[in-house]
């Protein structure tokens, strides 16, 4: 894709949130086709790649841009943009190509929808479908779901034997006082969040029971399981496996889906097709499971995102370094 305006917001929104697009610098990577971008499709084409900050969407970021180079692109690299809508922007406006993005996040808060869509693929149709008119064409979502969710450390699991939001209701119930939660100050609050969790699931916890926090000190608090039993946790953080916390499941399926998935300008789709077809063998490997270690590499070991991404596509065998 030739065509570009860089340095060049697309909405005061994207002003607001810091535009982001004067930054970027070629993506290095010696690497070469293994099972995909054979042929090397996109040879000579111009791409480029962006990415929200935190460490998931880095390393999502940095695996896109790999696999687009494998394939014989030329990826500029402009991962890290502050905020989701200055990268949403910039896919829009052209100013990227593309990003892995979360389909809850393209539901409710670039769609401005107040209800998620019940069940992962119905809402992928959903924001792909309305999405469209808007230039952005979502491919296929990964399994990969960034979604909230409570989680115990090992012994309070055995203690109190909770597998289940279900069971977590029960226990609000039976025993009051071994319900206490870290929550950060956004979950709190929000209506699909733990007001709306206390609904769906018939519990209510006293507020003197519910402490708010940074959400990076939850972790550690439910971990030592003293100030509180149960804690908010995202799906795919490295920390849940870092710190052997167990994740209750949302048998209701409360919690909106945010499966990741790639966001694409449709200008891009229609002059190369075939990254999809690059794209997708890589998307469907991306599991919770997966994201949680990519996540830990970077967030526990320390490691570099485009080192941890390069290092999971070659050990995939989506490519090989040249």
């Amino acid at each position: 894709m030739k065509r570009r305006l860089y340095g060049v917001c697309a909405a005061l929104a994207l002003l607001a949130a810091g535009c982001g697009l004067h930054s970027g610098s070629p993506l290095v990577a010696d690497v070469a086709p293994g099972s995909i971008g054979k042929g090397k499709p996109l040879d000579g084409v111009d791409l480029t790649v962006t990415s929200k900050e935190f460490t998931e969407q880095l390393v999502l970021g940095q695996i896109m841009g790999i696999a687009l180079k494998a394939a014989g692109a030329d990826v500029l690299d402009r991962t890290g943009i502050q905020g989701s809508i200055g990268a949403r922007e910039a896919v829009k406006s052209g100013d990227a190509d593309g990003m892995y993005e979360y389909t809850g996040t393209g539901w409710i808060t670039y769609l401005g929808n107040t209800e998620p869509v019940v069940g992962a693929e119905a809402q992928w149709k959903a924001v792909h479908e309305a999405d469209l008119k808007n230039g952005i064409d979502w491919l296929p979502p990964a399994e990969l779901n960034n979604t909230y969710a409570l989680a115990v450390n090992q012994a309070n699991e055995k203690k109190y034997g909770t597998k289940t939001l279900s069971d977590v209701a029960a226990l609000s119930k039976s025993d009051p006082s071994a319900v206490t939660l870290c929550v950060n100050q956004e979950f709190a609050s929000r209506d699909d969040g733990l007001p709306g969790m206390e609904k769906a699931y018939g519990m209510k916890i006293p507020p003197s029971q519910v402490q708010t926090m940074d959400s990076g000190i939850v972790y550690t608090q439910v971990s030592g399981g003293t100030a509180c039993t149960f804690g908010l946790v995202f799906t795919t953080d490295g920390r849940i496996k870092a710190m052997d916390l167990v994740v209750m499941e949302d048998d209701k399926h409360f919690f909106p889906s945010y499966n990741a998935a790639p966001m694409m300008n449709t200008e891009t789709m229609k002059e190369h097709p075939e990254i999809a077809d690059i794209l997708d063998p890589i998307t469907k490997k991306l599991t919770n499971s997966v994201a949680q270690d990519l996540n830990a590499k970077v967030d526990v070991e320390g490691q570099d995102p485009h080192q941890v991404a390069l290092d999971w596509l070659v050990s995939e065998g989506f490519v090989t370094k040249s």
